[in-house]
């Protein structure tokens, strides 16, 4: 069985992504970004899934943050948020 679900992640105003759901033969939730597919997670229900996707979500964002700081490392560089809206 799969359901498709777009939600909107907590620290991201505007960030809206699709997550594809199945739900597994032992009654679990599994999600997966469709935007970002390294975002996996799993929930007993649809809203705990919810909320485990925005936490893989940020856990995806932080380290990429941390490989692009030390790729930078030593270089100078500016660092600036951008906010994008559809």
């Amino acid at each position: 069985m799969f359901y498709f679900q777009k939600f909107k992640v907590d620290k991201m105003d505007n960030g809206i992504f699709t997550a594809r759901i199945e739900k597994s033969e032992d009654g679990w939730y599994v999600g997966q970004l469709e935007e970002i597919p390294e975002v996996i997670s799993e929930g007993r229900t649809i809203e705990e899934l919810n909320t485990n996707l925005n936490d893989a979500l940020n856990l995806v964002f932080e380290q990429r943050r941390e490989e692009s700081a030390q790729k930078y490392e030593g270089r100078k560089t500016l660092r600036h948020k951008l906010n994008i809206v559809q």
